[in-house]
């Protein structure tokens, strides 16, 4: 099972780059890999692409996480798997610079990935659509290896903070609920 998730980065990406590719987590480096750049130089290569573009905007690049059930995985086949997904995300078209991270007890790849593709120079789009497609792409790579996936999940009814205070007993339509179910009783 993977989650996904992914950010914008508006400042420093070679602050980024550094630490996904931080020999002490990646396995003295073994688990880094990049497309189209390399990681010593991805800012000056991701600002090169950027310089091209057409479109507005101050993101920089893009930092995507995939990350896996405690394990489920070794830190080869997860970094195989962080490489598919890059591969069909990007299709060739941005740069990128992939990190496995193999010193947590679940591990997780990291993606920083340019703003900018090098085809036409356009901005990537990132939006609510592109998650679920970068979730849907995972999950299809986690059960062509054999991978459990996420079957329910976020239904739309409530947001993160909504059901962790309801996980807690702690927000105010829990306590609603607590009081009809009191009163249904008397």
């Amino acid at each position: 099972m993977a989650i996904t998730k992914i950010h914008a980065i508006y400042t420093t990406v070679q602050k980024a780059v550094n630490y996904i590719c931080n020999p002490e987590k990646t396995d003295g480096e073994l688990l880094v890999d990049s497309f189209s750049c390399c990681p010593e130089l991805a800012e000056l290569q991701f600002e090169m692409s950027a310089s091209q573009g057409t479109g507005r905007g101050n993101k920089k690049a893009f930092h995507l996480i995939q990350s896996f059930a405690p394990g489920e995985t070794t830190g080869e086949e997860a970094h195989q798997m962080g490489k598919e997904l890059a591969d069909r995300l990007l299709e060739g078209k941005y740069s990128y610079v992939l990190a496995t991270h193999v010193d947590k007890h679940h591990v997780h790849n990291h993606i920083i990935l340019c703003a900018v593709n090098n085809i036409d120079y356009k901005k990537y789009h990132d939006c609510t659509k592109e998650h679920y497609h970068i979730r849907n792409v995972s999950d299809r790579i986690c059960m062509e290896h054999g991978k459990s996936v996420i079957t329910e999940f976020g239904k739309g009814d409530k947001t993160y903070s909504e059901w962790m205070h309801t996980r807690k007993g702690d927000s105010w339509k829990a306590q609603i609920k607590k009081d009809i179910d009191e009163c249904m009783k008397a």
